[in-house]
């Protein structure tokens, strides 16, 4: 069996609130393993992100990761100190953050934030980072990469900024890459080229990839396997194919549901309610209130993350008796 390159067990990131306690990791298990794309789907304010915050150690305050263990190339990421840490980050776990326009420092040309990475991680003088900028945008498929280097973020459209938050993130060749919906705010055909480009670097330089997102369409495009979060948990987690053709989880097969076709003419079923306020969550299973087929002990008992075929994990106390609809 092939060892993970990224390994979560039991994850719980909470946030200490005046409010109380938000719950937005708890307990979640995620897997990556070498040269694969691994999908984080849910709705927003299911954990994905926080997740993937968490892996890099960057969850901000009043985050905390209170429990679990996260573990990379075998090594214990908790037990590392913050300059092991920034170490890790860029050469070996980098992120594409959801918004460019947030992410990107609008007082510095884009040359100068893909250089001080360069020259920080890679050792390389100004110049040699100026040319490195200059071939990480041509990697990306920027438009007069040399010119772009003197850009300011505002100067720029989404597309283009996105690509330059690419770039950033490869600038050191990561081992693993979070991209968090990286398609977000953009149109349809930048968001086509920016998928394409990104199934294309993944493929070139051979790393692993988790693509956070809630369409499932992109999903059943970029990545190999899924893991399906709600109201911080993992409900269910299998092979792409599996996952889209025999869902085990109701709110899998929510998701699918949602999904429109270009190729059939169907009713997009809309999922009743909202994710739960994660400082007091439901009893028992987090979904039972949105799910059609929830009974009482849905409500009294939470349901373990269990087996149900090799390598699919779901969290529902009746996938075995409870027959639910695929694509």
């Amino acid at each position: 069996m092939e060892t993970s390159l990224l390994e979560i067990r039991d994850l719980k990131t909470y946030f200490f609130t005046e409010a109380g306690v938000v719950k937005a990791v708890d307990n979640a298990t995620v897997d990556v393993k070498p040269k694969e794309t691994v999908g984080l789907v849910g709705e927003s304010g299911s954990g994905k992100t926080v997740t993937a915050l968490s892996a890099l150690r960057i969850v901000p305050t009043p985050g905390r990761i209170v429990a679990g263990s996260i573990r990379f190339e075998g090594s214990d990421v908790l037990a590392k100190s913050e300059e092991e840490m920034r170490q890790l980050r860029g050469p070996k776990m980098a992120m594409v953050f959801q918004d460019p326009s947030s992410s990107l420092n609008p007082l510095y040309t884009v040359e100068k934030q893909l250089s001080d990475i360069l020259m920080l991680h890679r050792k390389l003088t100004k110049k040699e980072a100026s040319q490195r900028a200059e071939y990480l945008l041509e990697l990306v498929g920027m438009p007069e990469p040399k010119a772009r280097l003197k850009s300011y973020p505002h100067e720029l459209s989404g597309g283009m900024k996105q690509r330059v938050a690419i770039a950033r993130a490869l600038s050191c060749e990561p081992t693993l890459l979070f991209a968090d919906e990286p398609t977000t705010n953009l149109d349809v055909t930048v968001q086509a080229q920016v998928l394409e480009l990104m199934k294309k670097l993944q493929r070139d330089l051979g790393m692993s990839m988790v693509m956070i997102t809630h369409d499932m369409g992109i999903i059943a495009d970029m990545t190999e396997r899924v893991t399906i979060m709600y109201a911080g948990k993992v409900m269910e987690a299998a092979d792409t194919n599996t996952m889209f053709h025999e869902p085990k989880h109701p709110y899998t097969e929510a998701l699918l549901a949602a999904v429109p076709r270009v190729d059939q003419r169907k009713i997009l079923e809309v999922i009743p309610g909202n994710i739960p306020n994660l400082i007091e969550p439901p009893s028992g299973c987090v979904f039972h209130p949105r799910c059609k087929y929830a009974k009482q002990m849905c409500i009294d008992n939470v349901p373990p993350l269990e087996e149900a075929g090799a390598g699919h994990l779901v969290a529902c106390l009746r996938w075995k008796e409870v027959h639910l609809k695929g694509v």
